[in-house]
């Protein structure tokens, strides 16, 4: 029998097929196609200390192999998520990956000593990347705030810690690398690619908030080499994102040295892709001639002279 299950710092799960923040909702939205006792975890839609009402409309729009949005955070409120959220999800047979996203150090603290106190969460992923909300971005573009807001919830909680960082940056080695020595069990590779669409027709941005996170096929490629470049010179697992919709896009990131993966954009035309890539994992590894998932990841070869 194929070993599927992996290992993210004090995180283990069943298998590295994730589904992505913000593109699953919070999960009963996707009941009658996905059955979540297969997945390897699920993280729904980012959660605020408030209730954030998210950016002007329009928020999304298709581009060439990929898309751009500007949701804002849009959620009601950590309060809401507690009380009628999290019952349900913690009911999925799966792994329940919670994530949170503040402007304080302190809201983080908060947030995370109550997830603590609550049963059947599997981790919590810090949402420190987001391009679409001030204040959000900036502490994923530091190396020294990242790290403050991983050190702030690992002291406040038990539960394992992933930081999920953006690509927006000259180079995330040194970020991921900062949050690494605060002590996170894993981290996400990448969040969206900041960009913007325009109507040069009536001479205005596409969306309400001019500028948005593209995601999709169009920057696989990118996240790609991000994955790669942080598993050279990082000690830390990593999950990657970005791009994927087959099991040949799962395979590609964990040879490059992803221990797991998260399926974004693709839920959205396919709701039903993490289920048929857990089908698809067992074969993938067999062509490799590889008994478990751990034995695969990170074992890209140079290309010969």
């Amino acid at each position: 029998m194929m070993n599927l299950g992996i290992t993210l710092g004090r995180l283990q799960l069943k298998n590295p097929i994730l589904v992505a923040s913000g593109t699953f909702g919070y999960a009963r939205e996707m009941t009658a196609f996905v059955d979540f006792s297969q997945l390897g975890g699920i993280i729904p839609k980012t959660v605020t200390p408030q209730p954030r009402p998210g950016n002007p409309p329009p928020r999304t729009v298709e581009t060439a192999s990929g898309m751009l949005n500007s949701i804002g955070l849009d959620n009601d409120g950590f309060d809401q998520f507690m009380a009628e959220k999290l019952g349900y999800l913690t009911n999925l047979r799966t792994s329940l990956i919670v994530n949170i996203a503040a402007k304080t150090n302190d809201d983080f603290r908060q947030m995370a000593e109550r997830l603590d106190a609550a049963s059947g969460i599997a981790a919590v992923e810090l949402n420190i990347s987001c391009p679409n909300v001030s204040g959000g971005v900036d502490f994923g573009t530091d190396p020294n705030l990242a790290a403050e807001v991983v050190r702030t919830v690992r002291n406040s909680c038990r539960l394992p810690v992933i930081a999920k960082l953006t690509p927006n940056v000259t180079s995330v080695i040194p970020i991921a690398q900062a949050v690494a020595d605060a002590g996170c069990d894993a981290v996400s590779l990448v969040n969206t690619f900041q960009g913007m669409a325009i109507n040069w027709r009536k001479q205005k941005p596409v969306l309400g908030n001019t500028l948005g996170g593209l995601s999709g096929p169009a920057i696989k490629p990118l996240a790609l080499r991000i994955v790669w470049q942080v598993a050279q010179k990082v000690n830390v697992p990593i999950i990657g994102v970005g791009g994927i919709q087959t099991i040949d896009d799962v395979m590609e990131f964990l040879v490059a040295g992803a221990s797991a993966v998260q399926v974004g954009t693709a839920n959205f035309y396919n709701p039903g892709v993490a289920n048929q890539l857990v089908n698809e994992l067992e074969t993938a590894l067999g062509v490799l001639n590889a008994a478990s998932v751990r034995e695969i990841v990170g074992s890209l070869k140079p290309q010969s002279p």
